[in-house]
């Protein structure tokens, strides 16, 4: 059983990770919302997929670990997406310029890990 202490630590964790990688999804939102899908296409399937993938896992999956629910499909999700950016869309960048996406991986792979806590829709 998860101490209160524990559970604050997660809640914290969640909601600033989740509220910063929000700061990346909006740009991607706004594109969308203005009909403009233009975007990269680092694992092969066309511009426009890959922004509404980035977009769902950096901004709608941010949003939902914020509350706590679906705590791991959303960590997973978001996960999944930093292992692209960092592994192929950062390809031959210094570690310095993909470092981001790696802390971002790291910090996703830990809330699936360890899940929402108590204070969470989830409540686990």
């Amino acid at each position: 059983m998860k101490t209160n202490a524990i559970n604050f630590g997660l809640l914290l964790f969640r909601v600033g990770v989740s509220g910063a990688m929000l700061t990346h999804g909006y740009g991607k939102l706004l594109k969308i919302l203005a009909g403009d899908f233009s975007f990269g296409d680092p694992i092969g399937i066309g511009p426009t997929a890959s922004l509404i993938l980035s977009t769902i896992a950096e901004f709608i999956a941010p949003l939902l670990l914020i509350v706590g629910w679906k705590t791991r499909w959303f960590a997973l999700i978001a996960s999944i997406n930093m292992l692209v950016a960092f592994i192929i869309a950062h390809d031959g960048d210094a570690f310095a310029k993909k470092e981001k996406a790696f802390l971002y991986l790291i910090a996703f792979i830990f809330i699936y890990f360890s899940g929402a806590g108590k204070y969470s829709v989830d409540k686990h």
